[in-house]
């Protein structure tokens, strides 16, 4: 599988930033990573994180059943999560989610059709203290409203959304 320089310098690092026999350790980080560039956790980057890690495909693949940010399907451009966990449930997050699925007309995991939004219900962002949160990408939103979550949207489709 073929990468971009940079991704090929970054998995050099990786690689080489663990002790001889521990590079097992890079596997979540080179998922990650490769999942930016290629879109998803392909077959093909399964079995090239294998190799280069000196683990096994399953092994990958166990790694990618726990971690719910590793999708085994493309991803929108922007992918927007919404956190419902207790805490931005009890003040609006399940309604947030609804609200975002009906905005978005989408469903949980969706992509919309032009491929720029996809929607994701999640457990915990880490941000009780600012609910309800959600997180584009990698950037996160605290204490966010219907109106606020249609201004962002807003943003992402005519272009104009700088990340934080």
């Amino acid at each position: 599988m073929t990468f971009s320089p940079e991704l090929e310098a970054r998995f050099e690092k990786l690689l080489n930033s663990y002790p001889p026999g521990r590079q097992r350790s890079a596997v979540v980080p080179m998922l990650l990573y490769g999942q930016d560039e290629v879109g998803c956790v392909s077959q093909d980057l399964v079995e090239e994180i294998a190799r280069r890690c000196g683990v096994t495909n399953l092994q990958v693949d166990e790694v990618i059943g726990y971690y719910s940010m590793l999708h085994r399907k493309p991803l929108g451009r922007y992918h927007v999560q919404v956190c419902t966990n207790i805490a931005c449930q009890a003040v609006g997050g399940e309604e947030l989610y609804a609200h975002a699925c009906k905005a978005l007309g989408l469903g949980n995991k969706q992509v919309s059709q032009d491929g720029l939004i996809s929607l994701e219900e999640v457990e915990c962002m880490g941000a009780c203290s600012w609910a309800p949160a959600i997180q584009v990408n990698y950037d996160f939103y605290h204490n966010v409203t219907a109106e606020r979550f249609d201004q962002l949207i807003a943003a992402l489709r005519a272009g104009s959304y700088q990340s934080s």
